[in-house]
């Protein structure tokens, strides 16, 4: 009889060997800046979460006083906008190295994390960029700037941006060209109001790695100058090109020269009638598209 007693004992009041598995934790789900999100789970979230917290002497902590203590700690480390006193990942959504500032109206470019390496602020109302925008953050590898109001770029803006390699600055006010960082390899100047005299000389000649260059829908007169080896696209189409020499594209004292990389030319919308340039041609591949009658 003690024999039976001493077993349940051991039965009942033993603790178990292996410990329960901790409970998970909630996965944080990132959305995309332009996911909508329902009402009714964002309204089941909210009860989840109050129901959570929960003071030790048994009072709730209310989910807006829980937020705005979380924002007063971020606001110590993150600088402010100059539009807003918001700091910028509140404003914006930063992600990863990723800064995501579309679709805000803020008028300049905000100051970013120092790690970034993209920048995505279309659709916005930026007129100028400055100097010390990028000064300090030489990580970024690609800049969109597309459908903003930019009308200026300070000279230096991107000189010291290393590493970019792609920038956007489409659907601007631009009447001139920036100088440009030597890793591009796509630039996008579409629809701006470009003439021929804001693109200097040897704007395109050091770029080694440009392949992708885009400006249709400008005002250029002439093809630009001294464009370069690794060039695969380029995109002239609705501009005022109204000339065309032998070495635009070709070499006119090398007859077997050859454009090995270029893919594609657009010059469509343009006044200048191609057949008259049939010299010009003659290194590439495939005719540009365009007018030849």
């Amino acid at each position: 009889m003690e024999t039976l007693q001493a077993t349940f004992f051991l039965l009942v009041f033993v603790p178990l060997v292996n410990p329960a598995p901790p409970l998970q934790q909630d996965l944080l789900q990132f959305y995309d800046y332009d996911t909508d999100v329902s009402m009714g789970s964002l309204t089941q979230q909210d009860d989840e979460m109050q129901s959570k917290d929960i003071r030790k002497d048994g009072t709730n902590i209310s989910l807006d006083t829980s937020l705005m203590l979380q924002s007063d700690d971020s606001q110590l480390d993150v600088p402010p906008t100059k539009d807003t006193n918001l700091p910028t990942c509140l404003l914006c959504v930063c992600l990863s190295g990723s800064v995501y500032c579309e679709e805000i109206d803020i008028e300049a470019v905000p100051p970013l994390p120092k790690e970034t390496a993209y920048l995505y602020a279309r659709f916005n109302k930026i007129k100028r960029i400055a100097a010390s925008d990028f000064a300090d953050i030489t990580t970024l590898r690609r800049i969109d700037f597309s459908g903003n109001r930019i009308e200026e770029i300070e000279d230096g803006a991107f000189s010291k941006l290393l590493l970019l390699e792609e920038l956007s600055l489409a659907e601007n006010r631009l009447v001139k060209l920036p100088v440009l960082p030597p890793k591009l390899t796509t630039f996008n100047a579409n629809q701006n109001r470009i003439k021929s005299r804001g693109i200097k000389a040897n704007a395109f000649k050091k770029l080694t790695n440009l392949a992708y260059l885009y400006l249709g829908h400008n005002a250029l007169e002439s093809v630009p100058l001294n464009l370069p080896e690794s060039l695969r696209i380029l995109h002239l189409q609705y501009n005022n090109i109204t000339t065309i020499t032998d070495d635009t594209f070709c070499k006119s004292n090398n007859t077997r020269y050859i454009r090995t990389q270029m893919d594609e030319i657009r010059m469509e919308g343009n006044p200048i009638v191609l057949a008259k340039h049939v010299n010009a041609f003659s290194c590439l591949r495939m005719l540009p598209v365009g007018t030849y009658y």
